[in-house]
C-alpha cells in the first residue's frame, strides 16, 4: 500500500499522507516522502500542498521506539527516522515553490515539523499541535528548537515545549503558524495559493530562506538529531514510554 500519493491540480502538486496510525513517522513513510519530493523537485510545480486525512501526523511511533530500545537497537532505528525527517523538512524549505499545509486533527511531536517548514498553512477547526517530548522523555526533534524559534520567537518556543501545552487552531493563527482556520482546508488551499502572484511568492520564499538561513536550520536540526539519540537511551525515557503505552497493547 502506498503511504504517500502525489497528484496534480493544474500547476499545484498535491502530496497526501495516508499511512497507518495517523501518519506516524515511521521509516517507510519518510523514505517514500523523500522519493516523492524527488519527483516534485523535477516537476517544478508552482505550489506544493501537503495534507494528511483525519489526523495530519501523530509524530514518532512510541511503541516502535520502545521496541527498539528494549532490543538494544535504539540508535539504529532512530537513524532511520529522525535524520530522514530532518532531510525531508530541509527539502520542503529548499523547494523554490511555496509549500502550503492543509491539516486536520492531531499534529504532534516531530509531525509538527511539517507545519514549521511550510510557507502557508490552513487548519481545520479541530486541529491541534502538542509537543509531547517532556511526557516521553525525548529530546525535541522535527524542528521544535531548530525552526520554530525562527517562526514564533525563542521564548514562546521554549515555554511551549516545557509546558507541553496543546494549542488549538485559533492559537496557531495567533502565533502566525497558520494563515486561517478553514472547514475545508484542502479545498481552500487553492484559493490561498492563487491570492497573490506565484512568482512573487517564490521570490519572498527565496529572500526569507537564503542559503545562509538554510545552513543554520540544517546545523540546528543536526543538533536535534544528536540530542534525540542520547535521550532515547536514558533509563528515564524507557520508563516514560512504558508508562505512556501501559493502557495500550504494545
Amino acid at each position: 500500500m502506498s503511504l504517500v500519493s502525489l497528484t496534480y491540480d493544474g500547476d499545484m502538486a498535491r502530496l497526501a499522507l495516508s499511512a497507518p496510525r495517523a501518519n506516524a513517522l515511521e521509516p517507510d513513510l519518510l523514505a517514500e516522502m523523500s522519493r516523492t519530493l524527488d519527483k516534485v523537485a523535477q516537476d517544478a510545480p508552482a505550489h506544493l500542498m501537503l495534507f494528511g486525512g483525519r489526523n495530519f501526523c501523530s509524530g514518532g511511533d512510541v511503541a516502535r521506539f520502545l521496541e527498539a530500545v528494549e532490543a538494544r537497537e535504539a540508535r539504529a532505528y532512530a537513524a532511520r527516522v529522525v535524520p530522514v525527517l530532518h532531510e525531508v523538512l530541509m527539502r520542503l524549505m529548499s523547494l523554490p515553490c511555496p509549500v502550503i499545509l492543509a491539516a486536520r486533527g492531531a499534529i504532534t511531536g516531530g509531525g509538527a515539523g511539517f507545519l514549521f517548514a511550510s510557507d502557508l498553512a490552513l487548519v481545520a477547526p479541530g486541529t491541534f499541535v502538542q509537543p509531547y517530548y517532556g511526557r516521553m522523555g525525548f529530546a525535541p526533534d522535527g524542528g521544535w528548537t531548530a525552526i520554530l524559534p525562527d517562526r514564533i520567537g525563542a521564548a514562546r518556543a521554549q515555554r511551549w515545549l516545557m509546558t507541553d501545552e496543546r494549542l488549538e487552531a485559533a492559537a496557531l493563527c495567533d502565533l502566525g503558524l497558520a494563515a486561517q482556520v478553514s472547514d475545508t482546508p484542502e479545498d481552500d488551499a487553492r484559493a490561498l495559493a492563487r491570492a497573490t502572484d506565484p512568482g512573487t511568492q517564490t521570490d519572498i520564499k527565496r529572500l526569507l530562506r537564503s542559503e545562509t538561513s538554510l545552513g543554520q536550520f540544517q546545523s540546528r536540526l543536526d543538533a536535534e538529531t544528536a540530542r534525540f539519540m542520547d535521550a532515547l537511551e536514558r533509563p528515564e525515557t524507557r520508563t516514560r514510554m512504558r508508562a505512556f503505552l501501559s493502557p495500550q497493547k504494545v
